[in-house]
């Protein structure tokens, strides 16, 4: 058993960075998606990019609950700075939205037991039309050390994608010769992606702690189907890419704003733990109305996104039917100690539920018994045997989402990488 720990151990260290981060999906805000390019603050004094917009944030991500559900970086995307590189060549944080600089900004979120995450590009410009990093490399990493920030977010405007698969891997060995630990998030393969190439996923790996794979979401329930489909019919390219250390980024979450209706809200909450996405919010937590609170929050699925084992979940079941796709569809994960996180997610929009039954074979499950719990907790803990059918009712754009338990699930589990014990689970968990 020393044996099989020690190895495992190992093996888990060597698919990681060297800056050891991320070893479960990061989770955290940024600015992005309900903020987006807001820099008026005399017209939007409670919504433009700006530090008592940050530090707001940053208060009701301690005192609501979200830093201790594991919501723990705070990030501010484009549109903070200058448009102009200071005398000394150096970035600028915005004079009047950002008044005491960065260092105080950081010195502020960390104060608050969060990690600060901060946005450039890597192009010469950043995607908002500011001052991106190409030529100022070393210059704007030591910037960000010197600001003690924990997160970067590199992103792809402005610059030819066939010069990614040297940029990112030399910019991330840039950060990690610093000593600080510092996620590395990039989004070379989305511009690759989107030129039609054929992105090195081994070598993204290798070099990223998390990546953009395509297009940005947008706060609808259309851009959201649209993602989650893209990632259904490219994972046999994707998902085994994923693990500790180094995650599939299918963008941030939409729920609490203007898009999704509550059911269309758990969807995406559902298939982004079964991806084993990173989860940033995006929302204004100030106004977040309740039963989406809840969704952020619900620690069953949370435990299910962040699963030491890291093995992102399939897309296992679709119906198509003359050539349509399916709207009905099955994802399944399995999760590290034997327990299986299964979600039916309906596509429909005409207000029709899905009554449907399924067998093992469809959800891709062991032959067996198991203890079934909602995790939306909509419904009782039920017990199923495999050679049963299993009946679900699925409201229209909505979801339901089970764990299942097999019965002798306290007996030795076998992963898919060998032996997982306990051991393993805490040094993993203790190490992200």
């Amino acid at each position: 058993m020393l044996v099989t720990l020690i190895f495992l151990v190992g093996v888990s260290s060597s698919l990681a960075l060297d800056n050891g981060l991320a070893l479960t999906p990061p989770m955290g805000w940024l600015t992005w998606e309900r903020f987006r390019c807001i820099t008026d603050c005399k017209k939007y004094p409670n919504e433009c990019i700006s530090e008592n917009l940050i530090k707001r944030t940053a208060d009701l991500m301690v005192n609501e609950g979200y830093l201790d559900a594991g919501y723990e970086y705070l990030g501010i995307d484009d549109c903070w700075l200058e448009k102009e590189r200071g005398p000394d060549g150096r970035m600028v944080p915005d004079k009047e939205r950002f008044p005491n600089g960065m260092k105080a900004v950081a010195d502020y979120i960390h104060s608050k037991g969060l990690k600060f995450g901060m946005y450039e590009d890597y192009g010469n410009l950043t995607c908002a039309g500011y001052p991106g990093v190409l030529g100022n490399e070393r210059l704007d990493i030591q910037t960000f050390v010197d600001w003690e920030i924990d997160y970067l977010k590199l992103d792809g405007c402005y610059i030819n994608p066939t010069a990614m698969d040297a940029g990112y891997p030399a910019f991330g060995k840039m950060l990690n010769e610093t000593g600080r630990q510092i996620l590395y998030s990039c989004s070379w393969p989305a511009y690759q992606e989107d030129a039609k190439m054929l992105p090195d996923y081994a070598s993204i790996a290798e070099h990223c702690n998390m990546w953009r794979n395509w297009d940005d979401i947008e706060d609808s329930w259309a851009s959201l189907t649209k993602i989650m489909n893209w990632f259904g019919d490219n994972q046999d390219r994707l998902a085994q890419h994923a693990g500790p250390g180094h995650w599939n980024d299918p963008d941030m979450l939409l729920i609490g704003n203007f898009g999704l209706t509550e059911d269309q809200a758990r969807v995406q909450m559902a298939v982004w733990s079964i991806l084993a996405a990173p989860l940033l919010m995006s929302v204004d937590l100030a106004t977040i109305k309740p039963e989406f609170k809840a969704i952020l929050l619900n620690k069953d699925i949370i435990a299910v996104n962040q699963d030491p084992l890291g093995k992102q979940g399939l897309r296992v079941w679709k119906k198509t039917e003359r050539g349509v796709r399916s709207r009905l569809e099955i994802w399944n994960r399995k999760l590290y100690d034997g327990t299986y996180a299964v979600a039916f997610v309906s596509q429909r929009d005409d207000g029709i539920p899905y009554a449907a039954s399924f067998t093992a074979d469809e959800m891709q499950l062991p032959k067996g018994e198991y203890q079934v719990q909602d995790l939306y907790k909509d419904e009782g803990v039920r017990q199923w045997n495999s050679e049963d059918h299993f009946e679900v009712r699925v409201n229209p754009s909505g979801v339901k989402f089970y764990k299942f338990i097999p019965r002798a699930s306290s007996d030795a589990i076998k992963s898919d990488s060998g032996f997982v014990s306990d051991a393993i689970v805490n040094v993993l968990m203790n190490n992200s």
